[in-house]
C-alpha cells in the first residue's frame, strides 16, 4: 500500500556518489504506492474514516499486517477508537469469534514497533548497503550491486557450500559386512567403527576373524511409536514437491495458489502459510472434511479411526499458541468447498491433483493413530570387533497407512532390512564376510528444497552462541517467499 519515499531535495550528483543517503531523521519516509487500484482503495478508506467513530483493524495478524493497517490510519490522522481483530482462518465462525475477542489496538504497539524495525532494517541493509557496495565495489561500472538481508545471506550459504565442495578431499575407507545365520533365518551384520578403517590390511584381518565365527548375540528390542508428521506450511510443501516431483519452489507456490483461488476450485486454504498448526476452532470442521475427502476412491481406502484422533498442543495439530504472530494456519483442504470435490476433481490438472493429494493425505494422517513398531538392535562381539544389525517390525501402521509408498527417512541401507525374530544370547554364525569399499563424499549442492531448509535453520551457520540461540528461537520463514526470486543461486 505504501512505497519508500526518497528525498528529492538532494542534488543528483550527490545521490550518485553518496553510498549512504539518509533523511535528516536518519531513515526514509513512505508515500502511497502507485499502480493497480490502490489509489481507489485508499480513497474509499479515507472517506469512510471521516465519519467513523470506531475502526476494526482486521489486516493480517503478523507484524506486516499490523504495519499496513496502522500506517493507513496514521496517514489519514485518524484519532478514533481502534479495535484489533485477529484470525488465521476465514470461516464464518472463526471470524465471528475473532470480532468478539477484539482488543484495543494499543495492546499491539510492540507488534507495530517490530514491523517498523524490520522496515528500517531493510532501509539500512537493502538501500544503504546496496549504494555502498555499488560505489565501492562497482568501480564506476553501470550496474547495481545489490545487498539484501535475505538474498545476501542466502548467497553466502550457497557460496560457502560451493567452497566446501571445491576444497573437499575424498577419503577412502573400508567396512566389513557378513551374513549372520540364526534359527529364524539370516540377515546382514556390519562392522563400521566410528574410527574409520583406512588400511585395507586391517579390514582383511577383520574379514578373517569373522569367517565362520559363531557367538552369542546381544539383542535389545524396544517398542516405539511415532506421531504423524506436521501439517504443511509453504516451505514444507515446497521442499516436499521439490524432492518428489522435481518442482522449483515457484511452481509449488503457483500450483498451490491456483488450488486456492483458481476459477471454480478453491479447494485448499491460503497457501502462503507460515506455521504448521491449526486453531482449535477448526476441530469442528474435521467430520465434514473427512467425509468430503472419503468420497474420492484413493482417500476412502485410508483406514481412519472412528472417531478421528484429535491431537492438541505443540506435539499435535490443533494448537492456538503455535499460531501466535502468524497470519495463516497450515495448508489443509478447504471446508467450504470439500463437498464439491467430486465435481471439481475431473477439472484439475495432473500437477494440481498431485499437490492436493499431498495436502489431503497430510490432513488425514494427522487424524490417525501413532505408527507403532518394534525396534531391534543386535550386536555380536567377533574377537573384539563389534558387528551390528538393526531393523524394524511394524506393530500398527497407524498414520503410515495414509502414505502407501512411505519409508522412514532414517531407514536406509542395512537399517531398512527386515530382521527375523531374535533372542538374547542365541547363537549366530557369520558367513560370506567381505570388505565393503567406501569413500567420503562432498556435501551436495543445494537445490531449492534443501536451500529452504537451510534458511529455515540459519542458526546452524552462526558460531556466536547467544546469537545462535536467538536465531534458533526466532520464527525464520524468510526464505519461503524470497527463494523464487533467486533460482539461479541453486543452478549447478
Amino acid at each position: 500500500m505504501f512505497d519508500l519515499l526518497e528525498p528529492e531535495d538532494v542534488a543528483p550528483e550527490w545521490k550518485r556518489w553518496s553510498p549512504i543517503l539518509l533523511r535528516p531523521e536518519g531513515l526514509y519516509g513512505t508515500r502511497p504506492a502507485k499502480g493497480g487500484n490502490k489509489a481507489a482503495k485508499l480513497k474509499a478508506i479515507r472517506e469512510a474514516l471521516r465519519t467513523a467513530q470506531q475502526v476494526w483493524l482486521a489486516t493480517d495478524c503478523d507484524r506486516e499486517g499490523q504495519l499496513i493497517g496502522q500506517e493507513i490510519l496514521e496517514h489519514y490522522n485518524y484519532r478514533g477508537r481502534v479495535l484489533r481483530v485477529l484470525f488465521t482462518a476465514q470461516d464464518a465462525q472463526t471470524i465471528r469469534d475473532a470480532f468478539l475477542r477484539a482488543k484495543s489496538n494499543a495492546e499491539y504497539a510492540r507488534l507495530y514497533a517490530a514491523a517498523v524495525a524490520r522496515r528500517q532494517a531493510d532501509q539500512i541493509y537493502n538501500l544503504s548497503l546496496t549504494r555502498t557496495a555499488t560505489v565501492i565495489l562497482g568501480q564506476g561500472a553501470r550496474r547495481v550491486i545489490g545487498v539484501g538481508r535475505v538474498k545476501t545471506p542466502t548467497l553466502a550459504i550457497v557460496c560457502t557450500r560451493e567452497l566446501e565442495i571445491r576444497n573437499f578431499v575424498p577419503l577412502s575407507y573400508f567396512e566389513v559386512v557378513a551374513t549372520a545365520k540364526v534359527a529364524g533365518g539370516q540377515f546382514q551384520m556390519r562392522h563400521a567403527p566410528q574410527e574409520r578403517i583406512v588400511r585395507r590390511e586391517v579390514a582383511h584381518d577383520i574379514v578373517n576373524a569373522a569367517r565362520g565365527f559363531e557367538g552369542a548375540l546381544a539383542v535389545r528390542v524396544e517398542e516405539k511409536r511415532h506421531g504423524p508428521p506436521k501439517l504443511h506450511d509453504l516451505p514444507s510443501l515446497q521442499k516436499l514437491c521439490g524432492s518428489r516431483f522435481g518442482w522449483p519452489a515457484s511452481k509449488t507456490l503457483e500450483v498451490a495458489q491456483e488450488l486456492y483461488d483458481g476459477q471454480d476450485k478453491k479447494i485448499i486454504t491460503y497457501p502462503r502459510a507460515e506455521v504448521r498448526y491449526l486453531p482449535q476452532s477448526l476441530i469442528a470442521d474435521v467430520p465434514k472434511i473427512v467425509i468430503g475427502l472419503q468420497v474420492g476412491q484413493a482417500f476412502s481406502a485410508i483406514p481412519l479411526p472412528e472417531p478421528p484422533m484429535i491431537r492438541k498442543g505443540a506435539s499435535g495439530s490443533f494448537y492456538d499458541k503455535g499460531l501466535e504472530g502468524a497470519s495463516h494456519h497450515a495448508v489443509i483442504p478447504n471446508v467450504n468447498t470439500i463437498d464439491k470435490l467430486r465435481e471439481i476433481w475431473p477439472r484439475l490438472s495432473s500437477d494440481k491433483k498431485k499437490l492436493f493429494d499431498l495436502v489431503a493425505r497430510a490432513y488425514l494422517a494427522a487424524l490417525m493413530l501413532d505408527f507403532r513398531y518394534r525396534q531391534t538392535n543386535a550386536t555380536l562381539d567377533v574377537h573384539g570387533f563389534e558387528f551390528r544389525a538393526s531393523g524394524r517390525q511394524s506393530i500398527d501402521l497407524g498414520w503410515h497407512a495414509a502414505f502407501p509408498d512411505w519409508q522412514p527417512v532414517d531407514e536406509n541401507g542395512d537399517e531398512a532390512q527386515l530382521l527375523p525374530e531374535l533372542r538374547q544370547g542365541e547363537t549366530a554364525q557369520l558367513q560370506n564376510s567381505k570388505i565393503d569399499d567406501k569413500e567420503t563424499r562432498p556435501p551436495p549442492r543445494y537445490n531449492e528444497g534443501t536451500l529452504i531448509d537451510a534458511m529455515q535453520n540459519a542458526w546452524r551457520f552462526v558460531d556466536d552462541e547467544p546469537l545462535r540461540q536467538r536465531l534458533k528461537e526466532a520464527k525464520v520463514n524468510l526464505i519461503a517467499y524470497n527463494l523464487i526470486r533467486i533460482p539461479k543461486l541453486v543452478a549447478a
